[in-house]
């Protein structure tokens, strides 16, 4: 027996649909419906973006002073860049001129939906906010979240137009850097709100499941966010070095005492000195996590 809703769950649980005994985890917030998922196979397809430089926003969560700063660093620099915004990228812009704005300039670009865009252009709430997260999470965390989503979703009401086109989104991109192939996706390779790629997960995962997920989807990086939570995983797979990298949080702080977010970026040049708190190299590439300083006002 099948429950309709599938826990989004981590290596250490099973991946498959979640039993009946498992229908009271299946709950608002800490549950994802069936087709938040994909298999990670899904991401050996021909490239979507070819470019010298890409940028990865995840986790922009509405704050336009961010969205500012993180366009005027794209449009520097120098060659064929690409900016992906990789989901979640409404959440703080609950006013009317905000969720349009923030939308307007997103939706111009290259973007995925995450697990907030998904909900807000759907009419069901039995998901939550979508989040899918594990118990390691406090529930009021959980209700904070559900509260925030049934907000902004009385704001997105007014925009159908816009809520058509977060619908139309894709879960995941895939782009080519220096031919190098990059698979972008919101969560992780299994599912748009999956935790695969949290610190929490990466830290335990063996090297032997992640090379599966490389070779499946035929990628040298995959790049997320979803956690909230930056995190840097380097491997050796068959074909070279491989990377995970998930930039926490473009438009929030990310670490203890700061109060910059954080993009990815992923290159052939070097980022310019002083604006990354993270270089790796990976097949050629500099694959950064750039500081993003924002007006906190």
């Amino acid at each position: 027996m099948q429950t309709q809703d599938h826990v989004c769950r981590t290596p250490a649980f099973s991946s498959a649909g979640a039993a009946a005994g498992d229908e009271a985890a299946a709950r608002p917030g800490r549950s994802c419906p069936l087709h938040y998922r994909y298999p990670p196979a899904a991401l050996s397809r021909p490239p979507e973006i070819e470019a010298d430089t890409l940028y990865v926003v995840g986790g922009l969560y509405g704050n336009r002073p961010a969205l500012d700063a993180i366009l005027d660093r794209c449009s520097a620099e120098p060659g064929a860049s690409a900016l992906v915004f990789n989901g979640d990228f409404n959440w703080f812009n609950i006013d009317p001129a905000g969720f349009e704005q923030i939308n307007a300039a997103v939706l111009g670009r290259y973007a995925l939906r995450g697990n907030v865009e998904t909900e807000l252009a759907s009419d069901d709430a039995s998901a939550g906010c979508g989040c899918g997260y594990p118990e390691s999470v406090a529930d009021e965390d959980v209700a904070r979240s559900n509260r925030i989503i049934e907000r902004l979703r009385r704001t997105a009401v007014s925009f159908p137009s816009l809520r058509r086109r977060l619908a139309a989104l894709p879960m995941h991109l895939v782009a080519a850097v220096g031919g190098v192939r990059i698979g972008i996706v919101h969560g992780d390779t299994e599912s748009l709100a999956g935790w695969n790629f949290s610190r929490e997960q990466l830290a335990v995962t063996a090297d032997a499941v992640l090379a599966r997920q490389f070779a499946a989807a035929n990628v040298a990086v995959f790049a997320s966010t979803h956690t909230c939570l930056p995190v840097a995983r380097a491997l050796a797979v068959p074909g070279g070095d491989a990377l995970v990298i998930n930039n926490g949080s473009a438009g929030m702080p990310n670490l203890r005492g700061t109060a910059f977010g954080l993009v990815t970026r992923i290159s052939s040049r070097p980022a310019h000195p002083g604006t990354s708190c993270l270089t790796l190299r990976c097949r050629g590439l500099f694959v950064d996590l750039l500081k993003i300083d924002f007006d906190q006002r």
